[in-house]
């Protein structure tokens, strides 16, 4: 079984009995708007969570421990007749072999997210065509989800997830919409794809494989050989930051990693941890204060 974890100190997951690939939580933050009680809002939170674990995203067979444990905050700032300014939370997890421990592979925050919904409107995925930009956001962070899931499991076993997600953006560009276009910004949905198939940052992706195939899998047996897997899969990213210094996609994955990687090393068995720390705060400075705790 995997470990439920929280999301955002709000979210308890849950399991849903009709899902498919996600076992996933959505919840609808209006504070902001002071009008939270609006029925609306309810309304929106209990479609879009049908929308997500009741679709069918792949041609897979997910059994229910199989499921992807992930959760969605969406955090409404403003709001008019039908139009939302929002932001979104995106969070996702995986298992560890043989453990009840679940280990966080996803933590990222889409701050240009605005959308059209009108109350009781129908939430159906065209791949091939945009409805709205609730429904091609939600439905891009999806095949997200998916993919780097896929990718703890095999090397690169995420690509054809990408690849839907990446068509979600090509047909989505168009619409008008922030966050889809390569000027929008530095840290957007189209800076996020881009980087996840480019071969610039292919250590992300082996990373992703060899942290949690090769490490945190055989954590619940071996943690002091799980920590030095832990250490050489992480080496790889030195590779990469000589080339994009702490690019974009080296941060997303420590905001996913940070905590996790601070209280491993932080107990257990001890291991030479020099030529950790002196990486860790290569490759991730930003999270220096957590190296420095860093002990065992």
């Amino acid at each position: 079984m995997r470990k439920l974890i929280a999301f955002l100190g709000i979210i308890t997951l849950g399991f849903f009995a009709n899902a498919q690939e996600l076992n996933c939580v959505l919840a609808i933050n209006a504070e902001q708007t002071g009008r939270p009680n609006e029925q609306v809002f309810r309304t929106l939170e209990r479609s879009l969570n049908d929308f997500i674990n009741k679709t069918t995203w792949t041609d897979k067979i997910y059994a229910p421990e199989e499921r992807i444990n992930c959760g969605m905050v969406i955090t409404i700032t403003e709001m008019g007749s039908d139009k939302f300014t929002a932001t979104l939370q995106v969070q996702s997890s995986r298992p560890a072999f043989n453990s009840t421990y679940s280990s966080p592979v996803f933590n990222f925050n889409d701050k240009d997210f605005s959308f059209n919904y009108v109350e009781f409107q129908n939430l159906t995925f065209n791949p091939n065509q945009f409805d709205s930009n609730l429904i091609s956001v939600i439905s891009y962070y999806v095949y997200i989800i998916l993919g780097i899931d896929a990718d703890t499991f095999s090397l690169n076993g995420g690509t054809p997830y990408y690849n839907q997600a990446k068509n979600i953006l090509n047909v989505a560009q168009s619409s008008g919409f922030k966050g889809w276009g390569p000027n929008d910004g530095n840290q957007t949905r189209y800076q996020l794809i881009d980087q996840l198939l480019s071969p610039t940052y292919t250590e992300y992706r082996a990373v992703q494989y060899s942290y949690h195939r090769n490490a945190i899998d055989v954590m619940y047996d071996n943690q002091r050989k799980g920590k030095g897997r832990i250490i050489l899969s992480l080496k790889q990213f030195k590779k990469m930051n000589a080339r994009r210094p702490n690019s974009f996609l080296q941060r997303v994955f420590f905001d996913a990693k940070a905590d996790e990687i601070e209280q491993i090393f932080s107990d257990g068995p001890s291991v030479k941890i020099t030529e950790l720390v002196e990486v860790l705060n290569r490759v991730s400075p930003n999270n220096s204060s957590k190296w420095s705790n860093i002990k065992f």
